[in-house]
């Protein structure tokens, strides 16, 4: 399934404070942290605690939280379907990226153990 120009736009503009409540929501309720959304963030963008409450604090959208991010170099290591979309099919990189994240987060919730998730065998 590709995806189209005006659904990169949207993703493009979404703010990353508008989504990050409804991530802590999911895993909380499927018994996770948030000390362990902030690990799984921090391993894919390289933002510490104090750079992500930052970047919530000032409403940036995901352009703007992608490129200030430093992507693991790992990162094409997440594979999989996330929203009806295969992750690593995903042609713009931008949307790839929030992909990535969203299946990290679908991970932390599921239960998968953190080691897997963070790609270390």
């Amino acid at each position: 399934m590709k995806t189209t120009p005006e659904h990169d736009a949207k993703i493009a503009k979404m703010t990353f404070a508008s989504v990050f409540p409804h991530y802590i929501t999911k895993v909380e309720r499927k018994g996770r942290t948030k000390e362990e959304l902030h690990q799984v963030i921090a391993w894919l963008t390289g933002f510490d605690d104090k750079k992500l409450q930052e970047l919530i604090d000032r409403n940036v959208t995901f352009e703007t939280f992608f490129t200030q991010a430093n992507l693991n170099p790992n990162a094409h290591l997440i594979t999989g379907v996330i929203c009806g979309y295969r992750i690593e099919e995903i042609e713009n990189p931008l949307t790839q990226q929030v992909r990535y994240l969203d299946k990290l987060v679908d991970e932390l919730a599921k239960g998968r153990k953190m080691d897997k998730i963070l790609r270390q065998a």
